[in-house]
């Protein structure tokens, strides 16, 4: 038992997909699937009656905006917080905010925050029956995002990803989705993964914990499966990371005849927002082979197997093996 999974081997909290057992990762997807193909009816008003906040102490508008669609497909009631105009400014600290929120009967927080390990404390600190999830803390973990990539994987590639390679490119050490996916893609037995970037852009090689990486995108896009690109994440770096952004580009930016190395039906994805003409061009982002909205519709229906799970008294992910 974790801090995410209760004595009976269920979702408690949604903080990281790291070490999540496979078939509660598994469970989720399959739920995400099912809500997509039934059109939402089997979902209509889980959560009816329950409220979900939406406590964000970062920008953000995919993410916040697809929990909160989220929520309302499900039925429950969604409180949005903005933390420029709440009590944070008069120095009101996350946990009082949190305790404060909760004594109003809300159950469910999806929260992000600039500092990693904060979605973590509040889980720690939470009340029995209030489930927190993260929707992306500093560089750590953006466990939906990474969930929403593999179901967009699963719908181009099928379920088996042993024989699929993925490549990673760009700024994976300051990407929290980067980390999720890598997390989602060991559980789910990628058959290969490989990291491409700058030197300074790259995590050290503990982290990488074995997975291949190199300099040099024309080679390490040859005959690859998927190709997963990272947004260049200026506001999280030191100055001098990258030489400039013209510079990026020519290296590192997936253009239509760089994709063409790639194995035959390559699949483009990028969490966004995207910087167009410097990680990405414009005819890859928009072209056939781009997941890239598919991710953002998939972000609702995977958004809601997690909620359901969560606060429903029937949640649907599956128990850990042996539970």
């Amino acid at each position: 038992m974790t801090v995410q999974i209760d004595s009976q081997g269920r979702l408690r909290h949604l903080l990281t997909l790291d070490g999540l057992p496979r078939p509660v990762l598994e469970g989720l997807l399959d739920r995400a699937q099912a809500i997509i193909d039934d059109g939402g009816r089997s979902a209509r008003g889980r959560l009816a009656g329950q409220a979900v906040c939406t406590l964000f102490f970062e920008p953000s508008t995919r993410t916040r905006l697809s929990f909160q669609r989220a929520a309302q497909r499900l039925g429950a009631d969604v409180l949005g917080f903005d933390a420029s105009t709440s009590s944070t400014t008069k120095g009101e600290t996350a946990a009082d905010t949190l305790r404060t929120i909760e004594a109003m009967d809300v159950r469910g927080f999806v929260v992000r925050d600039r500092a990693e390990g904060a979605a973590a404390a509040l889980a720690a600190i939470a009340a029995p029956g209030t489930a927190i999830i993260n929707a992306g803390d500093g560089r750590s973990a953006h466990p939906t995002q990474g969930l929403l990539d593999m179901l967009s994987l699963r719908q181009a590639k099928g379920h088996d990803f042993s024989g699929l390679k993925v490549l990673v490119v760009g700024d994976v050490r300051h990407s929290r989705v980067a980390r999720s996916d890598l997390h989602a893609l060991r559980i789910l037995g990628a058959g290969e993964v490989r990291l491409c970037g700058p030197e300074s852009l790259l995590p050290a090689p503990a982290e990488m914990q074995g997975t291949p990486f190199a300099h040099d995108l024309d080679e390490a896009i040859e005959g690859v499966d998927v190709v997963m690109m990272l947004r260049l994440q200026r506001e999280r770096m030191v100055e001098g990371l990258v030489e400039s952004l013209e510079a990026y580009h020519r290296r590192y930016g997936l253009t239509a005849a760089r994709l063409r190395r790639a194995a035959p039906g390559a699949v483009v994805l990028h969490p966004g927002p995207m910087n167009r003409g410097v990680e990405i061009d414009d005819e890859v982002a928009d072209g056939p082979q781009s997941l890239v909205l598919q991710q953002v519709a998939n972000g609702v229906p995977v958004r809601m197997a997690v909620l359901e799970a969560l606060l429903s008294a029937t949640g649907s992910a599956s128990p850990a093996p042996g539970s």
